[in-house]
Parts: structure tokens; C-alpha cells; sequence
């Protein structure tokens, strides 16, 4: 069975690629379409070449044509042969003043010209040959069908001894159709590079244009996920917290001013009391957790210091900063903080830490450094699934770095730094 299957992908493989096949006649009906567009300048060089001292034509039509020449190169691609050459995107139409000049600036412009000057006639030339040899294999191969049709004596007929040769011919024009196909693919072929590589918008400009649109959309998306955060933390602020806490001073004035109630109603007031403090208490560290007030009202220094009071351990808290960084920048750093130091409270058993924030200017601009530092048992891996994994993608969401240097026996040192920019 797959002796018989392999034989039928060879003779599917063969079927597909006969002079006759579809992918045949395609590719040389592409190569031939490469000459009309050519057409126009090959006669232009020709008077050229009979008037001397004309402007240069075919120069003067491929710089004021080649919108046209480019519409229709691409067309022929995307029509015979599949592939669709994207058109590079201006800002203004090129039949405006300020269109020509962008064109005349451009460096696209310039690669397209290259194409209908070089590469498009090179092509246009390949083709003809393709078809030359389309005909003479055709003609060679079937000398025994129309020979009889020529004139015996010469000059019109054929060389004496000509004859004789029919089985040569027949063979070598068996031979070139034979090889025509494959030549018409490889010109295809060669074409679709040069046309992707001139036709087309310039590969590394397209990268990087596309990295600007997805930096911005990125910085779009953050931008939303701190707007929503603050959303959330004001409404939770002012609203489900403000109600627990009325509800927990109507507890209050209830066990206070209820002295005769009985001893199993006063217990569940109390614990009512309990219970909603502790709620009030889990809730305000939900809303600082989601986005602290503070850090929009009074930047980094004040939040971090509120993070240095609360921590089990004593932290020293250095933040020298000239102008507030954005508020995305900002609302990263303040988190990177906070789980750095919640990580070296749970995984550290340090006795004193320290945390160092300052804006330098590195190789990639203006960036907020932070240091941390923790007298630690060190080892710390982020592949250890700690939750310095987490700290990793919210540095990197924003295109900033993390370095982690921490050797058993400590101290470990945490080193990020953001671009003050986004």
C-alpha cells in the first residue's frame, strides 16, 4: 500500500508539472504578461536611439508613469500568479504638489523606479525568450506534421541534407518544452522576489512601523487598565466601604447605647461589630492594593513610604526623583515595591531592607531605577515559581528590565529599571 501510494503522488507530481499542466501554461502566461508593461519603454528607447538629443523617454516615463507601471505590476501578480504585493501607504495623493514631493523623498519610490527601469525590462527580456522557445520547441518537436508543406528546391525549402535530421530536431524540441516549463517558473519565481523586494513597502520599515503602532496600542491598553483600576478603587472607596463603615458605627451606637439587651443579642452585635471592621480593614487593602490614592495625589515617595511603615521588617526608603514619571510608569513602580517587599517578608528572613528609586539617563533614555536590597538567606529563583515571576511580566508589560542578583547566604539585590517615557 504505500509502495502504490508513492507511486501515485509521483505520477500526481508528473501530471502536475507537463508542458500541458495548468502550472505550466500559468507561469508562462505571467512571464508573457511581463512584456506589455515593458512596452511602452523599449519604444521609447528606440526613439531614443533613432533622434539623438531627445529627453530621455523611457527615464521620463517610468518617473511619471510608475504609479500607473506599479498598479499595473501589481496586478499581474495578484491576477496570474497569487501573490499580492502590498502598496505603500502615503499621506498624500501623488497627483498633488505635496504628493510629488513626498514620492521625490521617498526612498520606496526609487526602489520602484529600479524595477521598471532594470529589473522590469531584464524580466520582460527572459519572457520573450520563454515564448521564443515555447514556439521553437513546439515547432521543432512536430517537424514531421508540417515539413511536407515546404518547397523541395531551395532557396525556399529546406537545406539539403535537411531531412535527415527530423529525429534530432524532433528530440531536441521535445527536450525544451520539456525544459520550457521549468524555465517559466524559475523567471516567475525570480520576478516575485525582485517585485516583493522593490515593488513593495520596505520590509524593515514595515517591522518597524508595525513595533510603533503595537507600542502605542500597548501603551493605549495600560493607560485603560490603570483608568478602569482607578474606576474601580474609587467606587469601592465610596461606595461598598463607605456603607461598611456606617454599618459598623450603627453597630457601635447599638451596643452602646442598648445596655438591656440579653446576653445572646449583645453577642451577636459584637460579632457583627468584629466582623465588619475586619471587612473594612480587607477592603481598604483591596482598594490601596488596586491603586493607592496617595500615589496620585502625592507621587511615589509618599505611597512608598505608607508601603516602608506597614512592612514587618525596617525598611530604608531613599526616592530621589526631579519630575514625577507618567502615571503608568509610576503605578508599575509602586507595585514592583510593594510585592518585592511582601516576597523578602515571606521568602527572605531578612532582618532590614532598603529601597533606592532615582531617574538616570541610560542608552535607552530617561528611566526610573529601583533598587532593592534585603540582608536575606538569598537563592532567590524566578524559576522557582515565586512570585518573582510576576514581577517579571509587570516590568516587562512596559518595556522595562529586571535584574536579580541574589547568591546563597544573600544579600539579594533587585534591580529594575523603567522607561520614563511611556
Amino acid at each position: 500500500m504505500t509502495t502504490r501510494g508513492a507511486l501515485r503522488r509521483t505520477y500526481s507530481w508528473i501530471a502536475a508539472h507537463t508542458p500541458w499542466s495548468t502550472w505550466a501554461w500559468r507561469n508562462t502566461a505571467f512571464g508573457a504578461a511581463a512584456i506589455v508593461p515593458t512596452l511602452p519603454l523599449v519604444l521609447g528607447s528606440l526613439v531614443l536611439l533613432a533622434v539623438p538629443g531627445h529627453t530621455p523617454y523611457p527615464l521620463l516615463l517610468a518617473v511619471v508613469g510608475s504609479p500607473l507601471l506599479t498598479g499595473v505590476q501589481r496586478s499581474r501578480f495578484r491576477s496570474l500568479l497569487g501573490l499580492d504585493i502590498p502598496p505603500v501607504v502615503r499621506e498624500h495623493p501623488w497627483t498633488t504638489v505635496r504628493g510629488i514631493a513626498e514620492r521625490l523623498r521617498s526612498e520606496s519610490i526609487w526602489r520602484q523606479y529600479g524595477y521598471h527601469l532594470v529589473a522590469g525590462p531584464l524580466v520582460a527580456t527572459g519572457a520573450a525568450f520563454l515564448v521564443l522557445a515555447w514556439v521553437a520547441g513546439a515547432a521543432a518537436a512536430s517537424v514531421y506534421a508540417w515539413s511536407w508543406m515546404l518547397p523541395v528546391e531551395e532557396p525556399f525549402g529546406p537545406p539539403t541534407g535537411w531531412q535527415a535530421q527530423y529525429d534530432t530536431i524532433t528530440v531536441l524540441g521535445a527536450l525544451l518544452l520539456l525544459a520550457a516549463p521549468w524555465a517559466a517558473a524559475a523567471l516567475a519565481r525570480l520576478d516575485a522576489l525582485a517585485a516583493a523586494a522593490l515593488l513593495g513597502p520596505n520590509r524593515a520599515r514595515e517591522l518597524e512601523r508595525r513595533v510603533e503602532d503595537l507600542a502605542e496600542s500597548r501603551a493605549g491598553v495600560l493607560d485603560a487598565a490603570d483608568l478602569e483600576r482607578r474606576r474601580i478603587e474609587r467606587d469601592l472607596h465610596d461606595g461598598a466601604q463607605q456603607r461598611l463603615v456606617s454599618l459598623a458605627m450603627n453597630l457601635g451606637i447599638a451596643r452602646a447605647t442598648l445596655p438591656d439587651l440579653p446576653p445572646e443579642a449583645r453577642a451577636v452585635i459584637d460579632e457583627a461589630h468584629r466582623e465588619a471592621k475586619e471587612a473594612i480593614e480587607e477592603l481598604s487593602n483591596l482598594v490601596r492594593g488596586l491603586h493607592p490614592a496617595v500615589l496620585e495625589d502625592r507621587g511615589l515617595d509618599a505611597a512608598l513610604s505608607g508601603i516602608a511603615a506597614r512592612a514587618p521588617l525596617p525598611v530604608e526608603l531613599t526616592v530621589d526623583i526631579a519630575a514625577r514619571p507618567g502615571p503608568t510608569i509610576e503605578a508599575v513602580a509602586y507595585f514592583v515595591v510593594s510585592e518585592t517587599l511582601a516576597n523578602v517578608a515571606k521568602h527572605a528572613r531578612a532582618r532590614r531592607c532598603s529601597v533606592a528609586i532615582a531617574r538616570v539617563t541610560g542608552a535607552r533614555g530617561d528611566l526610573l531605577r529601583i533598587v532593592v536590597t534585603d540582608d536575606g538567606v538569598g537563592g532567590a529563583d524566578p524559576a522557582g515559581g515565586s512570585g518573582l515571576v510576576g514581577l517579571r511580566k509587570r516590568v516587562g508589560s512596559v518595556d522595562g528590565t529586571i535584574l536579580i542578583n541574589s547568591p546563597l547566604g544573600g544579600p539579594t539585590v533587585v534591580t529594575v529599571e523603567l522607561p520614563c517615557g511611556l
